[in-house]
């Protein structure tokens, strides 16, 4: 009775230090916080128009459809196709996901299945969608049989190519889909094509441009290859192309 007394008229600086440092709690009224996550608020997708079966990769035929009575005919090499940018299809229509090249190069019609394939097998398209960006092969390519002899003309057309620039958007995806979660499926594409090219997302292309950008301001060299080009300093028209006076040796 006296000790409860006495307690009764200690302060709580008085409390604390007949307790100890660490004063009673009552832990029933307190709530655990250990298994409470905080995850990031999910984004908003506006809602897919396409039907299910418009969501996949077409089927491009393999080598264009002539006339009744129209012969196809054979054309040069012509590497202007596939040298400099692109300047149309270089940019993302639907503003989420895709492919682009970073060089020029042809894609034979086994490539252009590898892509479908690829795509059309392992994307969920019930939430997903993807189309086309380029056109189906029209460049014909010719060829000599095994063993032929030089000369007596150009060769018959063994196959048609769909000429690319560097910066073209291959195909395109989209959806109720987060960029993670395809990454993996359009890299394993750019590792098969024979150009060099990556996935891309809008917010990938806004980080680029601004790279870009901040390089060419960040440069203090007055004597780029652009002026030496442009101003022929030690007679540089001697050892640069046509090609070099267009790109400036941006592109090969």
């Amino acid at each position: 009775m006296t000790s409860r007394i006495r307690l009764s008229g200690l302060s709580v600086r008085g409390l604390l230090s007949h307790f100890g440092t660490t004063p009673f709690l009552n832990t029933v009224s307190l709530t655990s916080v250990r298994g409470l996550k905080r995850w990031d608020e999910p984004p908003t997708y506006d809602p897919i128009d396409l039907p299910l079966s418009e969501r996949r990769l077409a089927t491009l035929e393999k080598q264009p459809v002539y006339p009744f009575g129209v012969r196809a005919m054979k054309e040069a090499k012509e590497l202007e196709v596939i040298r400099g940018p692109e300047r149309v299809n270089n940019r993302l229509l639907y503003d989420q996901y895709g492919v682009i090249t970073l060089c020029g190069g042809f894609l034979r019609p086994g490539h252009i299945d590898m892509i479908r394939n690829t795509i059309n097998r392992q994307m969920n398209f019930t939430k997903a969608f993807a189309v086309w960006r380029i056109d189906p092969p029209y460049k014909p390519i010719t060829k000599k049989g095994q063993g032929k002899r030089m000369g007596k003309g150009k060769g018959a057309i063994d196959h048609y190519v769909t000429p690319v620039k560097a910066g073209r958007i291959l195909f395109e995806v989209g959806g109720t889909i987060d960029f993670k979660e395809v990454e993996p499926l359009l890299q394993e594409v750019c590792y098969k094509l024979p150009v060099d090219a990556i996935p891309v997302s809008k917010a990938i292309f806004t980080k680029i441009e601004a790279k870009i950008d901040a390089k060419a301001a960040a440069n203090i060299n007055p004597f780029n290859l652009r002026r030496v080009i442009d101003y022929n300093m030690h007679g540089s028209d001697v050892y640069i192309g046509k090609y070099d006076k267009q790109h400036y040796g941006d592109y090969i």
